[in-house]
């Protein structure tokens, strides 16, 4: 799995606040473009969050799925945007002195996505969520998902 990860000056419980928000997920995950609709349980293990990615007018509906979930220190996700494949992708929180250590580990586990070459498709993903870790750091700092 292609694994990135940052330390954010902000505390865990912050960070989580904005993934345990749903609705909050196209602003901080790179590739996704809207939310459409979010299940009340969300994050815990079997909930759907229902997304569309891709840039108008070329979306694909499609949704994640929590497959395990330890509120406050981390989210296990099948990210699902076919026709180009399926996703794990597993978010970790460990609080340090200073705030806490975000990453994410993500690789393709059905569809086309696996025909990529590992040696091209780590690389790629670990641009998008170093982006997606910036992202959701600053929007942690700013107070989202309170």
């Amino acid at each position: 799995m292609a694994t990135v990860s940052k330390t954010f000056l902000t505390q865990p419980a912050d960070v989580w606040n904005v993934i345990a928000d749903g609705w909050l997920y196209s602003g901080w995950v790179v590739g996704a473009s809207r939310i459409r609709d979010v299940d009340a349980l969300w994050p815990a293990a079997g909930a759907v969050l229902h997304h569309s990615v891709g840039a108008w007018p070329l979306l694909i509906n499609d949704k994640t799925t929590v497959t395990a979930s330890v509120p406050g220190k981390s989210i296990e996700l099948i990210a699902r945007g076919w026709p180009l494949g399926e996703a794990k992708v597993v978010i970790t929180l460990e609080p340090v002195e200073t705030g806490c250590t975000v990453s994410i580990a993500e690789d393709a586990v059905k569809g086309p996505g696996l025909l990529v070459p590992r040696f091209i498709r780590d690389p790629l993903i670990s641009v998008r969520n170093t982006e997606t870790l910036n992202r959701l750091e600053l929007m942690a700092s700013g107070g989202a998902g309170n």
